[in-house]
């Protein structure tokens, strides 16, 4: 099968194509002929070094943490889905940016509803958006949210989410004019420029922050009391913040953070909560997600190098098999 991996970390043109055997599913998976694969974050960072050197099978890894298609063989005890069935699939390990992906069955999403494409930016995405909103940062009704990298994949997501339990206020932060003007089409209050919130705003019950550093650091003194900052990503690769803990009691604030990499080894059924939720808010129409960056397969390392140097706004797919 095509695939596109690297052996050796370093920058998106570390990547190459590649030709590598389709994999089978084994007891409990599914195999996943795949039409579009998602481009994250995350992804970057599996290149860049951040979860350690290329570790899979004859050294290569092939990156990818979001896919859909069309299920192509089930392993033993997999039940509820069917061969040809239209699925969505969030892969922990990788393995996206290929023909086939393995995914566990019980990240398997059907796609009631929702076309493969955008099933294919969906599993990561808005499963972190659902999670983190709703596992890490407690949401409830009412609420006053901010949201940092308000015009990415997550951030557009989160802010229609957020609306769709019923927060009252959802402002947003960016880094230029132009992803502000992109951002206010998901229901934005307000946007701001990342330079600038900390003297625009107070008493915020929810900061969702995949950004770190400064931006981190000044979100703290914001929250209105019990609120809370959850923290989902270091996109600054600023370093981690060395933070006293008697603040944090002083002032009735919280921190938390969402690692759904984490959650899917030690609590997979929440993942799967999540992301069955999300997924019924996005067939429902009460949320959409916009495919903004549509590129063939072999362009895999452009795609990677508009994201890392912030050039990306919305949802990018790799439209390996579309359909």
């Amino acid at each position: 099968m095509h695939a596109v991996g690297f052996d050796v970390n370093g920058g998106p043109e570390v990547l190459r194509q590649l030709e590598l055997p389709a994999p089978a599913p084994g007891p409990g998976q599914v195999l996943v002929r795949v039409a579009y694969a998602g481009v994250n974050y995350g992804e970057l960072q599996h290149v860049l070094g951040d979860f350690g050197p290329p570790s899979g099978p004859r050294g290569v890894d092939v990156p990818g943490f979001e896919v859909s298609g069309v299920i192509a063989a089930l392993g033993p005890g997999v039940g509820g889905l069917a061969v040809g069935d239209p699925v969505a699939a969030y892969l922990p390990d990788g393995g996206g940016y290929a023909e086939y992906a393995v995914a566990s069955a019980e990240f398997v999403f059907p796609l009631d509803g929702i076309s493969l494409r955008d099933g294919g930016g969906a599993a990561l995405v808005l499963t972190t958006a659902y999670g983190v909103l709703t596992g890490a940062a407690r949401l409830r009704a009412g609420d006053t949210v901010l949201i940092h990298a308000a015009a990415g994949g997550v951030g557009s997501a989160a802010a229609q989410i957020a609306r769709a339990l019923g927060a009252a206020a959802v402002h947003g932060t960016v880094g230029s004019a132009e992803k502000a003007a992109y951002a206010k089409r998901f229901g934005y209050d307000a946007i701001h420029l990342r330079d600038a919130f900390a003297d625009r705003l107070r008493d915020l019950d929810v900061v969702l922050d995949p950004v770190g550093g400064t931006t981190r650091l000044a979100s703290l003194a914001l929250l209105a009391p019990f609120g809370r900052l959850a923290v989902y990503g270091e996109a600054a690769r600023e370093g981690d913040l060395t933070l006293p803990v008697l603040p944090f009691w002083k002032s009735n604030r919280s921190l938390t953070g969402y690692n759904i990499a984490d959650l899917a080894r030690r609590a997979p059924r929440t993942v799967r909560g999540h992301a069955l939720s999300a997924f019924a808010l996005l067939a429902s129409g009460a949320i959409r997600l916009d495919v903004t960056a549509e590129h063939p397969l072999p362009e895999a390392a452009a795609a990677l190098a508009a994201m890392r140097a912030g050039r990306t706004v919305g949802k990018t797919l790799l439209a390996v098999d579309p359909r």
